[in-house]
């Protein structure tokens, strides 16, 4: 699948644009897990912040529900049927400043976990383009408890399917999002999707930079 697989946002309000594929190939510093055009949205307020920055923030882990997108709706970004779901994973503190450095080292253990360890809780959503072709968009890092779909299940754009959450590979409150072209031969993409090609992706048409704050309405 060459053609960008095009969603909607997954979300409505206003969300911090970070590893975009619009800035690099791959955005997330390795083609594993179908991950290369992933893209990772951060829920931030009017003024742009996921919260206040704070001396604590510098010094120690912060709780994930200081943060004021810790919980906000997640939807659907394209009709499909759910081939996947996990919501058992916990959500831990959130990393900035020098903790965020002391959770970078740990990055090893993680990824040693495998797909489980990097993505934590999420909904896997199969799709068909009009000639055919397949692929499966991946919500990552939901909270605790929140997924509200159930694999089998036929979802249309912007039905509800989770929260937002700190659970996984994550250092504050976001939701990941990519697209893979494959399931293995269970029809079980999470037991094999290190095995993923990444599909490219793009939003109402467009792909946005880092940086950028999206108002999905």
């Amino acid at each position: 699948m060459t053609t960008p697989l095009d969603l909607e946002y997954p979300f409505t309000g206003r969300w911090l644009v970070q590893n975009s594929p619009a800035n690099r190939v791959p955005s997330h510093g390795t083609s594993r897990f179908g991950l290369s055009h992933a893209i990772d949205f951060v829920p931030v307020d009017d003024a742009g912040r996921s919260a206040p920055y704070t001396l604590t923030s510098f010094l120690r882990p912060e709780p994930a529900a200081l943060f004021p997108g810790f919980g906000r709706p997640l939807t659907a970004p394209i009709e499909g049927v759910v081939v996947g779901v996990h919501g058992d994973e916990p959500d831990h503190q959130a990393h900035r400043g020098l903790p965020s450095v002391g959770y970078a080292m740990t990055q090893r253990r993680r990824l040693a976990a495998g797909w489980w360890g990097l993505s934590g809780n999420h909904v896997l959503i199969e799709t068909r383009s009009a000639d055919g072709r397949v692929a499966v968009v991946v919500l990552c890092h939901l909270q605790q408890g929140s997924p509200v779909v159930r694999p089998g299940q036929s979802v249309r754009r912007g039905e509800a399917v989770g929260r937002c959450g700190n659970s996984g590979n994550s250092t504050e409150p976001h939701v990941h999002v990519h697209a893979v072209d494959r399931r293995d031969a269970s029809g079980d993409i999470s037991r094999d999707i290190s095995q993923a090609r990444a599909v490219p992706i793009s939003f109402r048409g467009s792909l946005p930079r880092n940086g950028e704050i999206v108002d999905a309405g």
